[in-house]
């Protein structure tokens, strides 16, 4: 039992110390990839974490805005046909989401022709959908720079290491290794990132299109109850 025990241990520690070697050869790798190389991996680093503070920012908001009860717009309609237009507005006031200020601005006014209250609930459903989109320019645009700074990094490497062998004789491998290295390593985490923050982008557009399909349909059934009959 112990020699297994001990089996087990061993095979832990040549694991951890794998790992170990692999990030230690990653770093080395960076480190050997020249100046230029090490400014573009920075920079590919910081467009990583803002688009990941991007995208997790705006899907917990747009998630957020998504959430509409279903009894909303029922409750909207008793307190109307009731004649309760102060409690509909305070329903309105009490649910932080787009759809509930919409109805809130239709609400405001009510007692002009229809035409008006569609535009001005028009109006306020374009100012929230500009919230929702909020930074979504600036994750596609890291999108679409992260891999040209790649093919940049790709470029400048592969510059050093043809200079390298245009200007000294007998030229080892090891000596062009820090223009190939940059060049690899700007490539992969270009488009890496750049995959990643593409994809994350059209995450968050279908996820604002399917909130502003709630809107609209809101829209429509607020619009319908105030052309409904009196009784």
């Amino acid at each position: 039992m112990f020699q297994h025990l001990l089996l087990f241990f061993q095979t832990a520690d040549i694991g951890t110390d794998e790992v170990t070697q692999e990030s230690e050869s990653l770093f080395s790798i960076i480190a050997n990839s020249g100046t230029m190389g090490i400014i573009i991996v920075a920079i590919l680093l910081f467009l990583a974490v803002i688009a990941t503070v991007i995208f997790f920012e705006r899907y917990a908001t747009i998630k957020q805005a998504g959430r509409i009860d279903e009894n909303f717009i029922n409750n909207i309609r008793a307190n109307v046909s009731s004649g309760n237009i102060a409690g509909a507005k305070a329903l309105c006031q009490s649910t932080d989401s787009p759809v509930a200020r919409m109805v809130e601005k239709g609400l405001q006014r009510i007692g002009k022709p229809l035409r008006d209250i569609d535009a001005a609930i028009e109006n306020v459903g374009n100012l929230e959908i500009f919230r929702l989109e909020k930074n979504l320019s600036t994750l596609a645009s890291i999108a679409g720079a992260a891999p040209m700074i790649g093919f940049f990094g790709t470029v400048t490497g592969m510059i050093a290491a043809f200079q390298k062998m245009a200007t000294e004789k007998n030229v080892a491998p090891d000596q062009l290794a820090e223009g190939i290295y940059q060049a690899l390593i700007t490539t992969a985490g270009g488009l890496f990132i750049g995959i990643i923050a593409f994809v994350g982008y059209n995450v968050l557009v279908s996820s604002v299109e399917k909130v502003v399909y709630k809107m609209e349909r809101t829209t429509v059934d607020f619009m319908d109850l105030l052309q409904e009959p009196t009784v």
